[in-house]
């Protein structure tokens, strides 16, 4: 077989008199037959001649112990050239009755585990993220589809949402991002300026009853005092939503899905999340102009009524990161 990319790894023998570049791949190591004649104080035609018994007596079959890798010569010329795997090197050693080929397949076994070992728990984590980011990539479209079938395409708020989707694709682009982090919440401000308690919240909500009329700002339950402690919780000693940024992508989900009131739950929970931000200075850029546009709040708070509960963990970092990436 021919391979063209492998792992290298260092020999030292404890006398000092061999110090080889092992290639490492398919789970054993590889070494010329030059390599083999420095590790074994042999000739090369030595080796040679063992290697063509191995294969002649049938102790070893050609096809699974030999590969082809991309080699640079002195002449910083690049060839294909024959090596070697860790059954071959064995052979050879035993019947040059060479100490080195013991303690070399000692370190060649410890390398090996560890190796396997090392791989193995990198490969692990790995999949378990590439899983989660692909996990957040699918629930997030599913959720535009769903959300768009309701709103319809042709409707200005339907392209409003596609905006918001297509604007966070950036974090979303994962087939090319496997091995750059996951989907997390990043640039955040850790500290709450003001604090917004129930008295506080409702009194935003009467100031909008006189734009609406009949059940508008009617409260059925406890759901909007809970959502405003909510976002200010601990757990010993820390709190759940740190940061002022995930504190407002949670109240405007709390209040959304809550549905605390007769009517109106999805224009309160905007306008309370408004408030929020601007009370807490996040609200605008240095230019003065709005780190979060309109539609892209309307198309939020849309794709927030149409989420699954299993879909909140994704949906506060959609928020979160447009929150700071429109900070830009």
């Amino acid at each position: 077989m021919s391979v063209e990319k492998s792992d290298i790894v260092i020999y030292r023998s404890e006398n000092g008199t061999a110090s080889l570049e092992v290639r490492l791949d398919h789970e054993t190591v590889w070494l010329t037959q030059d390599q083999m004649a420095d590790l074994f104080g042999r000739e090369r035609s030595v080796i040679t001649k063992h290697l063509r018994n191995v294969f002649k007596e049938g102790e070893l079959e050609k096809i699974s112990v030999r590969a082809k890798y991309a080699h640079t010569a002195a002449d910083d010329k690049e060839y294909q050239t024959q090596f070697y795997n860790l059954d071959a090197i064995i052979s050879v050693g035993y019947r040059v009755n060479s100490k080195q080929g013991t303690r070399f397949r000692q370190w060649a076994t410890q390398v090996l585990r560890d190796h396997i070992v090392h791989g193995y728990t990198v490969n692990e984590q790995r999949l378990r993220e590439e899983s989660a980011k692909l996990q957040d990539m699918r629930q997030t479209m599913e959720l535009l589809t769903r959300t768009l079938a309701v709103q319809e395409l042709v409707t200005d708020t339907g392209k409003d949402v596609l905006k918001v989707i297509t604007d966070y694709a950036y974090a979303l682009t994962l087939l090319d991002r496997y091995d750059h982090g996951t989907l997390i919440v990043e640039g955040i401000t850790r500290k709450a300026l003001h604090v917004i308690d129930y008295e506080e919240g409702f009194q935003i909500v009467n100031a909008m009853k006189g734009e609406f009329n009949g059940l508008f700002g009617i409260e059925k339950d406890q759901g909007f005092k809970s959502a405003l402690g909510t976002i200010y919780q601990t757990f010993d000693g820390e709190e759940l939503y740190p940061s002022i940024e995930e504190k407002g992508a949670n109240l405007l989900y709390f209040v959304v899905k809550n549905h605390a009131f007769s009517d109106g739950n999805k224009r309160i929970a905007a306008a309370l999340f408004i408030y929020f931000l601007g009370m807490n200075a996040i609200l605008y850029r240095a230019d003065g102009s709005k780190r979060l546009a309109d539609n892209a709040l309307v198309a939020l708070t849309l794709l927030i009524a149409e989420s699954r509960p299993e879909e909140k963990e994704t949906i506060v970092k959609v928020i979160v990161n447009l929150i700071n990436r429109s900070n830009d």
